[in-house]
């Protein structure tokens, strides 16, 4: 494809009025307009971003070759349907569904279609996570934790399907290997659904995670670590920083289980490497529109695609029953 993408943005929430901003300025990229079922939502962000605005998603659709999908998740599959079945190609925000039924709908309208589906896990562009690819190597224990201050948004669906979903995909594309094993436990504090969860995963071939996610706390927390064989990377992906620390070069000490008498002087200081990391400050929304552009000409296969979406609905949806049947550790995910 040599012309630009022309690409649309349905609903125009918080996060769509985001897409809709980056969108206007994205190379290789023209935005194509805007569909909100909220009038007045649409007109204020036409004046706003000085773009055009479509009463009807049929028209938006008809002057598309791509839109992003960010509509409340129930209604996900029908914008969804509507466009891919017509081959128009689809970034839907995450989660991907409400239930796996409609996201296998989803994925066979994409078929139908021969359209790109793009699931829209956009902390897989994080700066941190960005920055620490070079010292990836087989996490085998991975810990996160994501925490925000109480907002009603959202509250309609369990803190799993809101907040940890994000480490869900995060942990399953960084050990790259199927879940075998779930222990969930979670609370509802402040709504009927759970307000604050806990989940522990195990994977194929021994690498462990463990999630938690709350959105009943007093301060923002958007953390993961990631401890492999070459050593341990601390990511803050709420401001795209991290460091990874490693073992020093020639320090016999510690080679072939060697015991270190007496400590070395200055601790842990004198052993480990500590490399700091820092992100580019590309804004990660802007990164994955860049990546959708990309996979909708065939440059590359879609960043997140409709099968790892559902995976990770399906994962995060697991852990949710068991937590609402009070089934604390199953081994069947």
């Amino acid at each position: 494809m040599t012309e630009p993408v022309r690409i649309g943005v349905v609903g125009t929430g918080s996060l769509g009025f985001h897409h809709a901003r980056i969108l206007r300025d994205v190379d290789g990229v023209e935005m194509a307009g805007i569909h909100d079922a909220r009038e007045e939502r649409a007109r204020e962000v036409e004046a706003e971003l000085g773009v055009r605005r479509f009463a009807a998603l049929e028209g938006l659709l008809d002057h598309a070759d791509a839109v992003v999908v960010a509509v409340p998740t129930t209604s996900h599959e029908a914008v969804a349907v509507a466009a891919l079945e017509r081959g128009v190609h689809a970034l839907v925000e995450k989660p991907m569904a409400p239930t796996l039924a409609a996201a296998d709908r989803m994925l066979a309208a994409a078929e139908a279609g021969a359209a790109v589906i793009q699931i829209g896990h956009v902390e897989r562009f994080n700066q941190a996570l960005r920055a620490a690819e070079p010292y990836l190597d087989r996490p085998l224990f991975v810990e996160s934790h994501r925490m925000a201050p109480f907002s009603p948004r959202s509250t309609d669906v369990a803190v799993v399907l809101d907040l940890m979903i994000h480490d869900v995909d995060l942990v399953g594309s960084l050990v790259g290997r199927p879940v075998i094993d779930i222990a969930a436990s979670g609370v509802p504090v402040l709504t009927p659904n759970v307000d604050i969860a806990n989940a522990r995963l195990s994977f194929e071939g021994g690498a462990v995670a463990n999630l938690t996610a709350s959105r009943v706390s007093l301060d923002k927390m958007r953390k993961i670590r990631i401890f492999q064989p070459s050593g341990y990377l601390s990511l803050n992906l709420a401001d795209g920083t991290g460091e990874f620390l490693r073992l020093k070069e020639g320090i016999p000490a510690l080679d072939e289980g060697a015991v270190v008498r007496p400590p070395p002087a200055g601790g842990l200081a004198a052993l480990v490497e500590r490399i700091p990391l820092q992100g580019d400050g590309a804004e990660p929304l802007r990164k994955e529109l860049e990546s959708f552009r990309d996979a909708v000409r065939g440059d590359r296969p879609p960043a997140v695609s409709g099968i790892e979406g559902r995976e990770a609905l399906a994962l995060t949806l697991s852990i949710e029953a068991r937590i609402r049947n009070d089934v604390p550790h199953s081994s069947t995910p």
